[in-house]
């Protein structure tokens, strides 16, 4: 079993993670693109009770998300850092976000997400299994 921990960029949240990630994956959705400020995210998904805060409290952001699901994205409430995340889709699974990740280092991506929807810069990974919107179910 591995552990990771992780944190906000200012510290008020901490936590670990005993166990293996579920599956993870970059999606090139509006709403990861508009939630990290980035070209895409990076999310390790893991059973939600593998799932531990240590220090903190998050606030929740709730809206639909492109695949019609409603979605929860966890956040620093004083430094806006996103952390978690989980949907209706997907009970008792959390998304973490990879970059809140002390060392991600064994971390790689197995999939990626609305590739319809990546900006035209971006590169993919050889080795991951695309899918032009959502991942089936």
């Amino acid at each position: 079993m591995t552990q990771f921990t992780g944190g906000c960029l200012c510290g008020a949240v901490r936590y670990e993670i005993n166990g293996n990630p579920v599956r993870v994956a970059h999606c090139h959705c509006d709403d990861c693109r508009k939630a990290t400020g980035s070209s895409f995210a990076t999310n390790a998904f893991f059973k939600e009770d593998d799932l531990v805060i240590l220090k903190g409290i998050t606030k929740t952001f709730t809206h639909a998300a492109d695949s019609g699901n409603s979605m929860n994205k966890e956040f620093c409430p004083e430094c806006g850092s996103q952390l978690f995340g989980f949907g209706s889709g997907g009970p008792g699974v959390k998304a973490v976000k990879v970059g809140s990740i002390d060392n991600a280092n064994a971390i790689e991506p197995q999939i990626e997400v609305f590739v319809s929807k990546a900006l035209p810069f971006t590169r993919h990974p050889e080795f991951t299994k695309k899918f032009e919107k959502g991942r089936p179910r």
